[in-house]
């Protein structure tokens, strides 16, 4: 009797360490830009929030052979872009991009079969490309906070324009974030009396500089 106690007793222990260490699978990460927060792991889930460029988020898992990684910020739950988080590596000593991440460093993150997808139907769910580069690991060769881009304050006037002439979004593997490319296959469209011109891309509208197709501004 005291021996199946004690195996019982060692079996329940046993399974407390193996579920503490899962759940001590996390990692601390910081947003090397302005970083959506999307309700599921791609670019057509909507967006629930935004990590400001140099503030930290707690990494719960990762989903496996992705780019997204399942994030606390704040109470804010839901997925981001790794390109875009850094995050301390003791094995290696040293700051890398999350994307770069090892194997163990966090768990694996099982994506939500109940999370709200900005895209309907078959043709609009077609991701159309990817958007190239961006400020990845940022933070690493400049300093926290630091982009590629230039950032534009648009006036009123475009603004307006941008939200009052809505276009099809396209939808693009990455995540959109100031410093980006837009590729060619992309129109993008004029804004009367202004620099910049404007697409959507998913699901955001976003200010894209003519000259190199880079995202300048982003309408939140």
């Amino acid at each position: 009797m005291k021996t199946a106690l004690a195996k019982t007793i060692l079996a329940t222990t046993a399974g407390l360490l193996m579920t503490g260490t899962a759940l001590a699978q996390t990692a601390t990460a910081t947003a090397t830009t302005d970083l959506n927060i999307r309700s599921g792991p791609g670019p057509q889930f909507e967006t629930v929030g935004v990590i400001a460029s140099g503030d930290s988020a707690t990494v719960t898992g990762c989903v496996a052979d992705s780019m997204w990684c399942e994030i606390d910020y704040g109470g804010t739950m839901g997925y981001a872009y790794s390109d875009y988080l850094t995050v301390e590596a003791e094995a290696q000593g040293e700051v890398i991009v999350l994307t770069e991440r090892p194997p163990e460093l966090v768990g694996v993150a099982e994506p939500s079969t109940t999370a709200n997808s900005t895209v309907t139907g078959a043709a609009g769910g077609a991701i159309a490309g990817a958007l190239i580069g961006g400020p990845v690991g940022a933070a690493i060769g400049a300093g926290l906070g630091a982009t590629t881009g230039v950032v534009v304050d648009p006036p009123e006037s475009a603004r307006t324009y941008v939200t009052s002439n809505p276009m099809e979004p396209v939808y693009l593997e990455g995540e959109v974030v100031v410093g980006a490319q837009v590729p060619d296959t992309v129109t993008v469209q004029p804004i009367p009396d202004y620099d910049y011109e404007y697409v959507y891309i998913n699901g955001q509208p976003v200010l894209v500089d003519p000259a190199n197709r880079e995202i300048v501004h982003i309408f939140r």
